[in-house]
């Protein structure tokens, strides 16, 4: 094995101590960006440590944390894992209900909580917790039972004073086996499970990730990388343990509405997202050519068609090379602009992101390079580097972890990456976990000949037409969200006669787009003629690309956005598919009454 286990203090450790002075994190909060040293930060981290010490935290217990992603957030995390304690994040947006399964089954001793906007999800509830002994607000709060974030440091560094070497003693005692933080999986069906992940586990991810940058590791020292994406996924919060171990200036945003501005403040030099971003992104961008006319119109989509082709394993030469460089010396430096200026690679994961969006990102000038893993393994298995960019693959296995493919398709890994198990789950354990070690991850795929992974479909997600043939909705999904017109859909179909779809239009596009017309709209927008057949033209053309069976034969159109406020998304933005079914049977069935 290349790696020697580490715990995630030691490694992280290794970071803070070589940053740079001046700014290490910085977190908007109320539209102003609040900076922090790497000095500064370190001795938050002893000081709130020791006075979760004195609270009674000791090696082994859990410490939840419900909070947006902020410097404090980093803080309590590294100080919980320097205790040997285990950190059990919560998602901003997790219901009341969830909070409190995950408070009681995790047996959390300590609660943190942002402030009383979060709070207010749990306050009804906290009482019936009997495990919590008491719990910290990191922005204070209107709840005098509530202890404040800068007491417990004022405490910790009273209690530092007493005992220096103590923190260090339990550091020492720390192994790599040791659960390092208990991830309490979003779920798209069923009860939330918990993911226990050790700290070798994450620390062996962070370093075989590290060997996968699509730049020199030597490159992110110093720079600026924007976050957006919630800790309380292992996927960012990964990320930001490889931006602290390269020496990067972490920014914290605070509003995704803000992301472009932010951006612009920022200037990031790279960026971890999931494919929704992008996808908005790219869909805009086509849009925009519509506020042209005449020669600057054509110029412009002349350069954005040019995309399409684009491969960055082979990029244009000759003379294409020649009009790949003019479109970006016209259009895509533009383009570019937009992202701040200095953006020079993303990493794209959570979900499978159309080829599309992947060439399109590659074409105008950033590095975008697609991830592929889950929480139980966490979180990366495969991920592409320049070199090793087949379009549609999600990239090789890291170094060390094994992937193979089942029988029944199924995508099987192996690993210093594989969870300890499910907290409390033996049986959900043994189901996922066969006994010579492989994980089983739910997903469908292949692999090629030269070890490229594609990934087909979630296992649950394909379904089968009563016609016996089986569909994978993702490819199909996929299509229709290249469209500039289409903003969010969900495919239906299992055990009926064709294909149709749950479409929310990009309504800002569709109205710009009929504008230009001299037509307005009707209320409801999702019923209006026009609209519908807009939408129509786009799922005919998406369709010409479909074999006959995947091709959607009717649709119905949402007038409000599936989001993770209305239960139809988890956090991470996966669509809840048995929700959708329950929440929009009348209009599923509106569409099969003619079989």
């Amino acid at each position: 094995m290349r790696y020697s286990p580490e715990t995630l203090p030691d490694l992280l450790y290794k970071g803070i101590d070589s940053a740079e002075t001046g700014l290490f994190t910085s977190t908007k909060r109320n539209g102003e960006w609040h900076e922090t040293s790497a000095e500064d930060f370190k001795t938050k981290v002893e000081q709130f440590a020791y006075g979760l010490y004195e609270l009674g935290i000791r090696r082994g217990d859990k410490v939840s944390l419900h909070a947006e992603n902020s410097t404090e957030w980093l803080i309590c995390d590294l100080a919980i894992l320097s205790l040997g304690a285990a950190n059990v994040p919560i998602y901003p947006t997790q219901p009341g209900d969830q909070i409190k399964y995950i408070l009681e089954n995790s047996e959390s001793k300590i609660h943190i909580v942002s402030n009383d906007k979060l709070f207010s999800e749990t306050k009804p509830i906290i009482k019936e917790v009997t495990t919590v002994e008491a719990i910290i607000t990191l922005f204070g709060s209107e709840h005098q039972k509530l202890r404040p974030f800068e007491a417990i440091l004022e405490q910790g560094e009273q209690f530092r004073k007493e005992n220096p070497k103590l923190l260090a003693e339990i550091r020492e005692s720390i192994e790599p086996d040791d659960l390092a933080t208990l991830i309490y999986t979003s779920g798209t069906t069923g009860v939330p499970k918990g993911v226990m992940l050790t700290h070798n586990n994450i620390a062996f991810n962070v370093k075989a990730s590290l060997e996968k940058l699509p730049f020199e590791r030597e490159r992110f020292n110093g720079e600026h990388v924007l976050s957006y994406l919630p800790l309380s996924h292992v996927f960012e919060r990964m990320i930001s343990y490889m931006y602290i171990s390269m020496g990067c200036k972490i920014h914290y945003i605070e509003v995704i509405d803000e992301v472009r501005d932010d951006m612009a403040y920022v200037k990031p030099f790279f960026l971890a997202t999931v494919p929704r971003l992008l996808e908005k992104i790219q869909t805009g961008v086509k849009v925009k050519g519509q506020e042209l006319s005449g020669l600057k119109k054509n110029l412009y989509y002349w350069a954005i068609y040019r995309t399409e082709d684009y491969n960055p394993e082979n990029p244009p030469s000759g003379l294409d090379g020649i009009k790949h460089k003019l479109a970006d010396k016209l259009i895509y430096s533009k383009i570019r602009e937009l992202f701040g200026g200095n953006l020079s690679g993303v990493v794209s994961g959570g979900a499978a992101l159309s080829p599309e969006v992947f060439k399109f990102m590659n074409a105008i000038g950033i590095i975008c390079v697609q991830g592929y893993g889950l929480t139980e393994t966490s979180p990366v298995i495969t991920v592409q580097r320049p070199g090793e960019m087949r379009i549609g693959s999600s990239g090789k296995a890291l170094e060390d972890v094994e992937i193979k493919i089942a029988d029944d398709k199924e995508i099987l890994t192996r690993g210093p990456h594989v969870m300890k198990g499910y907290f409390k789950l033996p049986e959900k354990t043994e189901e996922v976990i066969t006994g010579d070690g492989w994980f089983k991850t739910g997903d469908v795929g292949k692999i090629d000949d030269d070890g490229f992974l594609y990934i087909t479909d979630r296992k649950k997600s394909m379904f089968k037409l009563s016609t016996g043939k089986y569909v994978a909705p993702q490819n199909i999904e996929n299509r229709l969200i290249n469209s500039g017109y289409i903003d969010q859909v969900v495919v239906i179909g299992y055990q009926r006669k064709f294909c149709s779809a749950l479409i929310v239009p990009a309504y800002d596009n569709v109205k710009k787009r009929l504008k230009r017309d001299g037509y307005s709209p009707s209320d409801p927008i999702n019923k209006d003629e026009k609209v519908l057949n807009l939408i129509q033209e786009e799922v005919d053309k998406a369709n010409k690309e479909l074999s006959p069976w995947e091709k959607v034969k009717k649709f119905v159109l949402l007038k409000e956005a599936l989001s993770i406020e209305g239960g139809e998304l988890t956090p991470t933005q996966k669509v809840k598919r048995p929700v959708i079914n329950e929440k929009y049977e009348k209009e599923i069935e509106s569409m099969y009454e003619d079989e």
